[in-house]
């Protein structure tokens, strides 16, 4: 991983190399920051920068062995622990080769997917319905890997993922040595909630904020990579908000239909057209999961973009031009901000359902009566442009 293979976020990695050129690292590192941001592709950006044989002003070269290993993450001075059931930890005792496996997976999940998080890594490995956590015996094979010497003679790096999964015995046996680590000796830690860390923990890092990507830098990423179309990019972005692994699954969608989608949903629930209510459930109902996500995050949008408009905010509205025209009417001739207020509210609850496996067909029928109620209720639609 390199850091050119990050979009954006130039001002973190100017910041993060001149910390290692004026040796002003600190021994352990909290890269922390939303869901979909870079925390973890920086983490290992920075690691390949440090045992490059060959850096360069900016970044490592990707050229030579260490790079090689670093790319495959297979360099031997570079250790991961993350969470895992307890049956995989248990496993760890028993000898190496249940715990080579989880690593095998832990490298394949990493390279596919560098932006998921702990869902996409429990579906990854078909974890559901099993607790996840870093044990002490982890902690303990950390130590004991620290106390080998450097094999390539650069920095022996520890990175652990999703730091929050560190049960109490785990992080108790790792204070010391985070504390007063052995010499060229690095801890990496990533996660999105730092909050949900022990004090101990905290107090013994030293905090990297990643921030979101911009909607531009996902634009441009998804384009250039060529996954999208600039006018899908278009969409995509705003509905990302900075997420990029949210942008890789709307890649995946027909989001260029969802807007109007989102619109015939919304009037067949003002017409009350019911055999139209249940057909529409039907067809979401036979969506995957990520695609009825998907519309409702473009339902969310909406909203928010509706209630920029009425705010007279054009400026920070993200809708792209082709549906301007929709997004304009439903805000200035459909709706208040109560009603505005309360389908964000019936919307974001019904992610939240879909999340935990609710019944799409059962959910979107519930949903689009409570809608109907919303938009048919008796409200003065003022209109703040006149």
């Amino acid at each position: 991983m390199l850091f050119s293979s990050i979009p954006g976020l130039e001002e973190t990695k100017s910041r993060l190399i001149q910390a290692v050129k004026n040796n002003h690292l600190a021994h352990a590192l909290l890269f922390h920051g939303p869901e979909g941001a870079p925390n973890l592709t920086m983490a290992l950006a920075l690691a390949t920068f440090l045992n490059c044989e060959n850096p360069e002003p900016e970044d490592a070269c990707g050229k030579c062995a260490s790079c090689q290993k670093m790319g495959k993450l297979i360099h031997p001075d570079l250790n991961f622990c993350f969470p895992v059931p307890g049956a995989a930890n248990e496993a760890e005792k028993e000898g190496a080769g249940k715990k080579t496996d989880v690593l095998s997976s832990w490298r394949d999940f990493v390279l596919s997917s560098p932006y998921s998080n702990v869902h996409d890594w429990i579906y990854h490995n078909g974890f559901e319905k099993k607790q996840l956590n870093i044990s002490k015996g982890a902690a303990r094979s950390i130590i004991q890997a620290l106390s080998l010497k450097s094999f390539e003679g650069g920095f022996k790096i520890v990175l652990i993922w999703n730091p929050e999964y560190l049960n109490i015995a785990a992080a108790n046996t790792l204070l010391k040595i985070l504390e007063e680590p052995p010499e060229k000796t690095l801890f990496f830690m990533v996660c999105s909630q730092p909050e949900q860390l022990l004090t101990t923990i905290l107090s013994r890092t030293q905090k990297v904020l990643i921030r979101a990507f911009t909607d531009q830098e996902i634009k441009d990423h998804i384009v250039e990579g060529g996954l999208c179309t600039a006018q899908a990019a278009d969409q995509i972005a705003p509905l990302a908000d900075g997420n990029l692994r949210e942008a890789y699954r709307l890649i995946e969608q027909v989001v260029d239909e969802n807007t109007a989608k989102f619109r015939d949903w919304m009037r067949n629930c003002f017409g009350l057209e019911i055999v139209q209510i249940i057909a529409d459930a039907d067809g979401f109902q036979a969506k995957d999961k990520e695609g009825q996500k998907a519309l409702l995050l473009t339902g969310l949008n909406v909203l928010r973009e509706s209630l920029l408009k009425r705010s007279q905010l054009d400026q920070l509205m993200r809708t792209p031009a082709s549906d301007r025209m929709f997004v304009s009417d439903f805000a200035l001739k459909a709706m208040t901000e109560t009603k505005l207020f309360d389908l964000y509210q019936l919307l974001n609850e019904a992610h939240y359902h879909l999340e935990r496996n609710a019944n799409a067909k059962i959910l979107f029928t519930d949903l689009s009566f409570s809608i109907a109620k919303v938009l048919r209720r008796k409200e003065e639609v003022l209109n703040p442009q006149n």
